[in-house]
């Protein structure tokens, strides 16, 4: 099953994997799940899974369904996992779990509200840009509407959403088209949750091989900064949680909207003015 991965806000939840890999698996910049073919995992070693949590970690809070693509199982099949998920944990709070466009697609609004209602209640969407040429240049297998539509439709359900944006995604040259779609395509979504990353290449990726090739231009960290402040500037949330606090990130930022908007700003003013620190290389990471 390794590696894994999870959202940084999973930390204390248990990981329960439901897949493995990722279906779609094609996006340019990711290398998450290159080493795993995907498969759905017998409903079976699931609940053995669970019966081995509930002996060794007795009654869990929070669970996270693993792998990259756990939205992708049938309506009916997740259902039952998390019907037996809240049987084993009695004081479970919530369920999340990796959620694309193309999967909410495929589920009815009656769907998307059973599921929520039965405790998956907060679901992570890799929006990495607005841009619609820059989302079809990355691969991400669904359109700038398709994946606003798919926030909108899994919160009106009732699972809260968290979107995550790629800053430098662009690169160099588009970097001020990424920053501003970005903003606007947040703005339509109105996310629970926007959560802000800074493109990393790395080897064995298609990014890693235009960056090597001049194809793709990495911006620099003062750029990555301009990029964040635009979209700061232009986000139109109403009681949205801002974090750019990710390991990736040169300057740790963490807010609310709309309240939080100008001091945001100011911090990162004060950033490009020198008078505060950025991180250096080697304490960023993935």
């Amino acid at each position: 099953m390794e590696p894994v991965f999870r959202p940084p806000s999973e930390a204390n939840s248990y990981l329960l994997p439901v897949t493995t890999g990722c279906s779609h698996n094609d996006c340019t910049y990711c290398a998450m799940y290159l080493a795993k073919r995907f498969r759905v995992r017998p409903e079976k070693e699931v609940l053995e899974d669970l019966a081995m949590a509930k002996a060794t970690l007795g009654d869990v809070r929070r669970v996270f369904l693993l792998d990259g693509d756990a939205f992708v199982l049938s309506a009916r099949k997740l259902l039952r996992i998390l019907a037996a998920v809240r049987e084993t944990f009695p004081g479970l709070q919530r369920v999340g779990a990796y959620i694309n466009a193309a999967n909410v697609a495929a589920k009815t609004d009656d769907e998307l509200r059973d599921i929520a209602d039965a405790g998956l209640t907060i679901g992570y969407l890799g929006l990495e840009s607005g841009d619609p040429e820059t989302v079809t240049r990355i691969r991400k297998g669904a359109s700038v509407d398709e994946m606003v539509e798919a926030v909108r439709r899994a919160q009106a359900a009732g699972i809260r959403m968290s979107v995550m944006s790629l800053l430098g995604m662009g690169g160099r040259e588009h970097s001020l088209r990424h920053a501003r779609a970005t903003a606007a395509a947040l703005n339509r979504m109105q996310p629970r949750f926007a959560a802000f990353l800074t493109v990393t290449p790395v080897e064995g990726t298609v990014l890693h091989e235009e960056l090597d090739e001049g194809r793709f231009e990495l911006i620099t960290p003062e750029e990555s900064l301009r990029e964040l402040r635009e979209i700061v500037l232009h986000l139109e949330l109403a009681g949205s949680i801002f974090r750019a606090n990710h390991a990736s990130n040169y300057l740790p930022l963490k807010g609310r909207f709309p309240g939080d908007r100008e001091r945001l700003l100011e911090t990162i003013d004060a950033a490009l003015d020198g008078r505060i620190s950025l991180k250096p290389e080697y304490l960023r990471g993935l």
